[in-house]
């Protein structure tokens, strides 16, 4: 049930973070060292601290759509974590290699979202691949257990 939830939660949250990287009160401009991107629409500061455009965006909102969906049963959860593990945790390299940093001019991976990069690839690692569902067993009146 935690692997599930866990997938729910981080779909609602990214769901959110999505939505409010489109709004322009939440968005401020880019910081003067920030590195040009090819689709610059949208480009900015998310809560002044995370660097985010209108594709960023866009990967939120599928991420949190997914994570939603994901949540109806134990093995597309633990699918959907350990896919957002992996995918997080490359997003981690990506950040810290001027080359990729912005994913070739299409979405910002660096600064603060290296550090939440890693927030998000630890805990889906470990739902994905190391978290086990404890089964609950319940015994009746009689001693039977189902």
């Amino acid at each position: 049930m935690a692997t599930r939830y866990f997938a729910l939660i981080l779909g609602i949250v990214f769901l959110v973070v999505g939505i409010a990287g489109f709004i322009p009160a939440l968005v401020t401009p880019p910081a003067p060292g920030d590195p040009p991107l090819a689709l610059a629409a949208g480009h900015g500061r998310l809560f002044g601290l995370f660097p985010v455009n209108w594709v960023h965006n866009l990967i939120h909102l599928a991420f949190g759509i997914a994570g939603i969906a994901c949540y109806r049963s134990l093995g597309a959860a633990r699918n959907y974590s350990r896919i957002t593990g992996i995918v997080y945790a490359a997003l981690i390299i990506f950040g810290f290699i001027p080359v990729l940093h912005t994913t070739f001019g299409l979405a910002p991976l660096h600064g603060h979202d290296i550090w939440l990069h890693a927030l998000i690839a630890a805990p889906a690692l470990y739902f994905g691949f190391f978290h086990t569902e404890r089964r609950h067993v319940t015994t009746t009146a009689r001693g039977d257990r189902y």
